[in-house]
């Protein structure tokens, strides 16, 4: 839904009503993930998608439907069959898609939501799917406060602890719960879209290889920063695509931060003076990436400069470098989607090998927080 606000949001400012479809759950080789959406406007305007491209006709049609009635809808697509112009799934996979209509009545918190999105401030929807409670029933959820309920006190308490956990790792999804907030498997499901502040990736040392990076990773969806600290490079003008520029010692700024699972740090200065004490402090925190340019040369003298500082083995382990996959890579462009390839096999547990020679699923769950995709 993220991407949708800017025309949702004059919709519902204009009070015009509109169908919201929401992907809530996938199986096998679904196209899109949890939280992808799709919404058509009562004047017959469509955008956003939900299987790109495969079942958008018919989850148009329905959008309307529930604009009509009122009535929010669960509906399963799942493999086409051999008409070709059955509503399905060519890729084999199913996909559970929510429909709801959306009115500043029906969803009065929906400004301050997309506020708090523009914001870059954690924010949680969650909905009833199925079960006992009222269908389409509404509860969002920010990191000290609540609005609407889901049908009871406690069943509100379990869904913001959980809300604001899945908010933590940037993680969008179902949850079950008994009317009292159990957590059932057979009873309540409730589907928590989570909006959570992109994550980072911190670029440290500011050369043409850190412009590669950082422009690569905004295209991936992260918040970027460079750090060096040499003014006469780290600047804004150098690094256009960087979200923010800084001028200080790596090591200093590092441990001035807070850094969690989603963060990723590429240390590409490879000059022991910046990056040994800079991955001392990089590898005693939760960052989920940690990687460092360099010859393989480069590698060992930097791994015996950090056992000398007191760093363990089980600490260097966390560190990847040479920095990037093995795709033979050579310029900065290509240095960058190595590393970016790296960042994406860690975060979904691929392999590497070409797909033409792998067999099974193509599609995984997410195995580490790296991004947010929501």
């Amino acid at each position: 839904m993220r991407d949708l606000l800017p025309t949702i949001g004059k919709w519902y400012d204009s009070e015009e009503t509109f169908g919201l479809a929401t992907v809530v759950s996938t199986f096998r080789s679904a196209p899109r993930e949890a939280g992808a959406a799709m919404a058509v406007s009562d004047g017959g305007e469509a955008v956003g998608s939900v299987s790109g491209g495969c079942v958008e006709g018919a989850v148009y049609e329905l959008a309307q439907q529930v604009i009509s009635d009122g009535q929010p809808v669960l509906q399963r697509y799942g493999v086409s069959d051999d008409d070709a112009f059955a509503v399905g799934l060519t890729c084999g996979g199913i996909i559970d898609i929510f429909v709801e209509r959306v009115t500043p009545a029906e969803f009065p918190e929906l400004a301050e939501v997309a506020r708090s999105i523009d914001a870059g401030e954690p924010v949680a929807v969650a909905t009833i799917l199925s079960g006992p409670g009222e269908v389409g029933a509404r509860r969002v959820i920010w990191g000290d406060r609540a609005s609407g309920s889901l049908g009871g006190q406690r069943l509100d308490d379990a869904i913001d602890d959980d809300a604001r956990g899945m908010l933590a790792q940037g993680v969008t999804g179902q949850r079950h719960y008994g009317a009292e907030g159990e957590r059932r498997l057979d009873d309540l499901t409730v589907f928590v879209h989570t909006f959570a502040p992109p994550p980072r990736m911190l670029v440290f040392g500011a050369i043409d290889f850190a412009a590669a990076v950082a422009r690569i990773g905004k295209f991936l969806g992260y918040h970027v920063t460079v750090c060096d600290a040499r003014p006469v490079f780290a600047t804004a003008k150098r690094f256009p695509e960087a979200d923010e520029v800084v001028v200080k010692w790596p090591h200093k700024y590092l441990s001035e931060i807070t850094v969690d699972q989603r963060t990723a740090i590429a240390v590409l200065t490879h000059d022991p003076k910046f990056d040994v004490p800079l991955l001392e402090v990089a590898l005693r925190t939760e960052a989920g990436y940690i990687g460092a340019m360099g010859s393989r040369r480069t590698h060992e003298d930097r791994l015996e400069r950090l056992r000398e500082a007191g760093l363990s083995d089980e600490e260097l382990s966390r560190l990847r470098s040479p920095i990037g996959l093995d795709l033979g890579a050579r310029t900065p462009e290509e240095t960058a989607v190595a590393i970016a390839a790296e960042l994406i096999q860690l975060r979904w547990g691929g392999t590497g090998t070409p797909l033409t020679d792998t067999a099974g699923r193509i599609h995984r769950e997410p195995i580490a927080q790296l991004s947010d995709p929501a």
